[in-house]
């Protein structure tokens, strides 16, 4: 993990306190040791990390009914042609065996 815990614009100002069994803090310290990272920046990371791909599986979402009907009419208009990609596509892909 390269990135930085909390983005450039943000200020970390907020705590979060919680109680961690004794084992659990040691395995967590020998990760932000092979991460080169300091334990709160290891947790942060690695948090931000869950709950990104939590919320990212959240797969129900409520709309409007005109939002329903705009979004069916995206979902039902003709592709477009994008040159571009279809002569990206025609090329052999950086994973075919040489």
């Amino acid at each position: 993990m390269t990135r930085p815990p909390v983005r450039k614009a943000e200020t970390a100002t907020a705590r979060l306190n919680l109680r961690i069994a004794p084992t659990v803090k040691k395995k967590l310290q020998r990760a932000a040791k092979l991460r080169k990272h300091s334990l709160t920046d290891f947790i942060v990371l690695v948090s931000q990390d869950a709950a990104e791909a939590v919320l990212a599986e959240q797969t129900r979402f409520v709309i409007s009914e005109n939002q329903w009907v705009a979004f069916n009419a995206a979902l039902d208009a003709p592709a477009k042609e994008i040159p571009a990609l279809r002569k990206l596509l025609a090329q052999p892909s950086v994973f075919d065996a040489h």
